[in-house]
Parts: structure tokens; C-alpha cells; sequence
């Protein structure tokens, strides 16, 4: 064991000392109790688990919460197996897979039509704590869904909901309402090494 001196022991108890008034000061500012928007995106992997590890935490918490898959539909991920069951998560499946597979954009433009017809729904049932709109972001890249009946649900929803959306891009007006802006960077990936996909990992 690294032996520490008195000296070197007291520069770091009046450093930590400065941090933790520095977090006490921000913590006793923060009074506002409502739901946030938080935006998951970017290139690399991980935005869609994020969610769904951010939704357990909720759950975990006695909370009730509803996804809408927007893309996933082609695949039974493993998150959805774990939690369709569950009593209070409420998941709703809506896509029918990748756009370049299907390959059909007026079936791809009334998938996108329908999720957005459930997920405004849930937007306004306060009875929600928590929403996931997974890969909803492509909507609007896509041009399936116009952002601003989107910006005006999320505005209106119940003051203590909080949702989530994932995506690699995120319309302007999207960012410009957001509270919490989290960028996923993609600095390597298993499948450029030629490792196929594989159950628990990406789905």
C-alpha cells in the first residue's frame, strides 16, 4: 500500500473540501421538480440501451412507463422479452424493420404514422412517468413525420413526465427543447471487424 504523507493528505481533503462545495452549491440550487426531455444520439452503440437502462432505473422506482419501438419492429429484441410482461411497462412494437429493407417507403411512412399516433397518446396520460420513443429521430431525417406537432405534444405533456428519443441525428427544433443532450460517439465497432451481430449485444 502506497503510503501517503501528512501533507500530501491535507492538499486533498481542501481540494475535495472546494469540489464538495461546488456540488453542495449546485445541488441546493437545483429546486425545480418536473420531467425532462433527454435526447440520446449519435453514431455510436448504446443510445437504445441507455434508454432502456434509464426506464428500469424508473420502474425500479414503482413508476409506470410506455415505449414505442419506431424501427425494430422485424426483430423480438431482448428487451422487449424481458419487459413485455411486465406490469408496468407498456410497450408498443411499431415499425416493420430497417427502411432499407423494406424498401417501401409509403408502408415505412404509415408505420412511422401509426407509432406517432400511439406515442401522442401517451403524451398526454399523466399517468406515465416515463416514455421511450426508440429511433423515433429517423422520422424526421426520413421525412415520415413533420417535427413540429412533435415539439407542440412534447411542450403540452403532463409537467412531471419525462421522455426519452433516440436516434443518431435530432431535428434542430428537437435539441432547441431538450433539457439533457447525451452524444454517443463511435470510435470503434465490432461489426466493421467483421464479427457478425449477435443476441444480447445489439438485440
Amino acid at each position: 500500500m502506497t503510503e501517503i504523507s501528512e501533507k500530501s493528505q491535507a492538499a486533498h481533503k481542501k481540494r475535495m473540501a472546494t469540489r464538495k462545495a461546488v456540488v453542495d452549491e449546485r445541488i441546493a440550487r437545483a429546486t425545480e421538480e418536473r420531467g425532462v426531455l433527454i435526447l440520446l444520439k449519435g453514431n455510436g452503440k448504446g443510445k437504445s440501451s441507455s434508454a432502456f437502462g434509464t426506464m428500469a432505473r424508473s420502474v425500479g422506482h414503482g413508476q409506470k412507463a410506455g415505449v414505442v419501438q419506431f424501427i425494430k419492429g422485424r426483430l423480438q429484441t431482448g428487451e422487449f422479452k424481458l419487459f413485455r410482461d411486465h406490469p408496468q411497462i407498456d410497450w408498443h412494437v411499431m415499425g416493420h424493420g430497417f427502411t432499407w429493407e423494406t424498401q417501401d417507403q409509403a408502408k415505412d411512412i404509415e408505420a412511422a404514422q401509426q407509432a406517432w399516433a400511439v406515442a401522442e397518446k401517451l403524451l398526454q396520460d399523466d399517468s406515465y412517468n416515463i416514455l421511450v420513443f426508440d429511433e423515433m429521430s429517423y422520422m424526421f431525417k426520413y421525412g415520415y413525420l413533420e417535427v413540429e406537432p412533435v415539439v407542440a405534444a412534447l411542450k403540452a405533456r403532463p409537467k412531471h413526465q419525462n421522455v426519452i428519443i433516440t436516434g443518431r441525428t435530432m431535428a434542430t427544433p428537437l435539441q432547441d427543447i431538450a433539457d439533457t443532450i447525451s452524444v454517443i460517439q463511435d470510435e470503434r465497432h465490432a461489426f466493421r471487424l467483421g464479427v457478425k451481430a449477435q443476441q444480447g449485444i445489439e438485440y
